[in-house]
């Protein structure tokens, strides 16, 4: 792992390389994350257009924000499990079944929210 006795501005930039492979990585193995950036790419400006303060702009794309890092998240841990080994295993499952379950519950955030923050405004 590149700059581990790194300190300062030259961990940061490490640190900040490593990240962009790592989205990198995630694009060019992951069709969820391509599906979900794609959502994020297309309400994120639907989203700064329709919220009517501040607040409510944050939220929105916060909640698109959500989706991506913990599809990030669970693409670690299935890299993980993955690397551990392919044989079937009920904790590597399980790991993997509760990765799944915290994006989905993440994308249910993120349609509460825009519910919540449009619908009183537009109906």
């Amino acid at each position: 792992m590149a700059g581990q006795n790194l300190k300062g501005l030259p961990r940061v930039y490490a640190a900040f390389f490593n990240s962009l492979k790592g989205f990198k990585a995630t694009w060019a193995h992951e069709e969820a994350f391509r599906q979900e950036a794609l959502l994020c790419f297309v309400a994120s400006p639907l989203g700064l257009w329709l919220g009517q303060t501040g607040v409510e702009k944050a939220l929105l794309l916060g909640s698109l924000l959500l989706v991506l890092i913990v599809e990030l998240l669970n693409t670690g841990i299935e890299v993980v499990v993955d690397r551990i080994s392919f044989e079937r295993h009920e904790l590597s499952g399980r790991a993997k079944d509760i990765g799944s379950a915290a994006v989905l519950t993440s994308l249910l955030l993120a349609a509460v929210v825009w519910a919540l923050v449009l619908l009183p405004h537009y109906i």
